[in-house]
């Protein structure tokens, strides 16, 4: 039986760039968006054409309505009698506006952190239960959890503190989460994104072309949504079975000390 990974925010950019890469590794995937299921139909199309099953589950994850409609229909997606083996929470939003941290609204901080961490939470919680009662019935269950935070998580950004206080809210949920489930032998990483080519940064193109130009990054490159992709894989398929809790940086060295 194939095993099943359920990617929130897959439709576009990072989360679909993972979802591609776990499809080609014969996994069967569920993308989630706030879409309408039709408006997602290329992306869908494109994760079946290699060759798994592939579901849609709609739902804001900020909601406790919308988490619980992505949890209904993952179990319903699922095979009778099974548990989703990987959840990859990815879904996130950045600031509607770039404000300074002096003029930062309470709107914008309750918009990004319901999204970017307190829905992950949540969402967390509900396929964590549903992992430990999976792994107490059937020994050889096998089931994953992986965080793609940012490194605004350590690095700051005074024009979108909401942004920042989220993912490095989202790195400690990460490690508690990892420390919780521990026991039953439920893995849980962070994947912790650089500078990506996503619509996310389309707007700050021209920012980063010239930060990357002037040796922002030990590899001179924007990222791209497939170098996440296959950092995700290669924990999906258990390459890092010793390693719970732990951060996995996909920066190209933009992180790295360097004189």
């Amino acid at each position: 039986m194939s095993k099943v990974a359920l990617v929130t925010g897959g439709s576009r950019g990072i989360g679909f760039g993972i979802a591609t890469a776990l499809a080609a590794e014969k996994w069967d995937v569920i993308i989630n968006g706030v879409r309408p299921e039709e408006a997602v139909a290329e992306p869908l199309a494109a994760l079946r054409s290699h060759g798994g099953r592939v579901g849609y589950a709609r739902g804001d994850v900020s909601s406790p309505e919308g988490r619980a409609a992505i949890h209904q229909a993952t179990r319903a997606f699922l095979p009778t009698n099974s548990t989703l083996n990987l959840l990859v929470n990815n879904a996130g939003v950045a600031p509607k506006i770039r404000a300074d941290l002096l003029e930062t609204s309470e709107e914008s901080y309750d918009y990004v952190v319901d999204t970017n961490l307190k829905g992950v939470f949540f969402l967390t919680q509900l396929f964590a239960r549903d992992m430990v009662a999976a792994k107490k019935t059937t020994a050889s269950f096998s089931g994953a959890i992986i965080n793609i935070t940012s490194i605004s998580a350590t690095v700051v950004s005074i024009n979108r503190g909401e942004y920042c206080i989220a993912k490095a809210g989202l790195s400690m949920l990460s490690q508690l989460f990892a420390s919780r489930l521990g026991a039953e032998n439920i893995p849980v990483y962070e994947v912790r994104p650089g500078v990506i080519k996503t619509d996310m940064t389309s707007g700050v193109t021209a920012k980063y072309d010239k930060l990357i130009a002037e040796g922002l990054c030990v590899q001179s490159r924007w990222g791209v949504p497939d170098d996440i992709g296959r950092a995700v894989a290669a924990l999906a398929r258990g390459d890092f079975p010793f390693s719970t809790g732990q951060v996995i940086m996909v920066d190209g060295g933009l992180t790295m000390p360097r004189l």
